[in-house]
């Protein structure tokens, strides 16, 4: 989930639990307590580009960290505010609220979560959301922007802050089950191509939850396509990526490497350009792979240049987008286009 997204779930949330209790300052510790989790962008100041994927969502998003987060920010705010909580427990409910909601919600993404760390390297990836969608992020972002114009007595404060929080459940619900009926199509083009040895997975194309991004792992590599809940077609074309593992054979010993196939949880592919070895994560989808399917992936990286890794994830992903994008985007969306 996107920082400004986590900000005014956090102020909602923190209104809707204290508000009457702490006044304004509740916003303030619940957009604090509800992005505590996302601190370890400090760790990209020291971790190489391969290391901060993984650092990136793991320890701090993981169940260990919430409980510590918990103590640190009850005791820190029975510092600054004594009597403000009478009794701890009150205290503890209310920022467990918050950093929790912070560990389920990235959980929805495609990036995928370290609940389980240190104990499990598992990542938790529900891809439910687009990392940014802006669908999602209205509700509470007016209802923010209202908490902030009206005055602090105002009768409807609590009703605002509850509708901003309740539109945000109500339509991931109903991204679930937007991906339910996707994944129902995959399944059925999965058997229809006697794939059944296959794993897949489906997750949100770019700003919305209607069209979707389909990868089918094969032991030589993938099948990607796209797939909108309003496409015509009975059946899907897929775009195949071979895996090219060949090509990583000299390199398995480096450490970078493992922690990109780790991350990756097998949706790569490995192509030579020029001098270059590139490793793509697949997962991330393409650069407006709906109009092109062999457009390239928005997540690379240069395994014989290290030192042009920077933004690796997001790289290209909205390369190229303009009016006539978000309209072919619109346009697939509403079903034109599949084959």
């Amino acid at each position: 989930m996107d920082s400004l997204t986590h900000i005014a779930i956090g102020a909602c949330a923190g209104e809707w639990m204290a508000g009457k209790r702490l006044g304004r300052k509740a916003m303030l510790w619940g957009a604090l307590a509800h992005s505590l989790p996302d601190i370890d962008f400090i760790a990209g100041i020291w971790n190489d580009p391969a290391e901060d994927l993984l650092a990136h969502r793991g320890f701090t998003h993981s169940i260990v960290f919430a409980f510590i987060a918990m103590y640190l920010l009850v005791q820190a705010h029975a510092r600054l505010h004594p009597g403000a909580y009478p009794h701890r427990r009150s205290a503890y409910g209310f920022f467990g609220i918050l950093v929790f909601l912070h560990l389920l919600l990235d959980g929805f993404n495609v990036y995928g979560t370290g609940w389980f760390e240190p104990f499990s390297h598992v990542r938790v990836a529900f891809n439910w959301l687009f990392v940014a969608d802006p669908f999602f992020s209205v509700g509470p972002g007016i209802a923010l922007f209202l908490l902030l114009v009206l005055r602090r007595q105002h009768p409807w404060r609590i009703r605002i802050s509850q509708a901003g929080l309740i539109i945000s459940m109500v339509y991931l619900g109903y991204a679930g089950s937007n991906k339910m009926r996707i994944d129902r199509d995959v399944r059925s083009e999965i058997r229809r191509r006697n794939w059944s040895d296959s794993a897949y997975f489906t997750t949100p194309a770019p700003l919305n939850t209607w069209l979707w991004y389909a990868v089918v792992n094969r032991p030589d590599g993938a099948y990607i396509s796209h797939r909108s809940l309003y496409d015509r077609c009975d059946t899907m074309s897929f775009k195949f990526f071979p895996r090219r593992d060949t090509l990583l054979y000299p390199l398995f010993g480096h450490e970078p490497l493992q922690h990109l196939i780790r991350f990756s949880q097998g949706y790569y592919t490995v192509e030579q350009q020029n001098d270059s070895l590139i490793f793509s994560d697949l997962r991330f989808g393409q650069q407006q792979g709906w109009n092109d399917p062999a457009a390239p992936f928005v997540f690379y990286y240069y395994l014989s240049h290290p030192e042009n890794n920077e933004l690796v994830i997001q790289r290209g992903r909205f390369q190229g987008w303009g009016l006539s994008a978000l309209q072919r985007l619109w346009e697939r969306i509403g079903g034109w286009g599949c084959q």
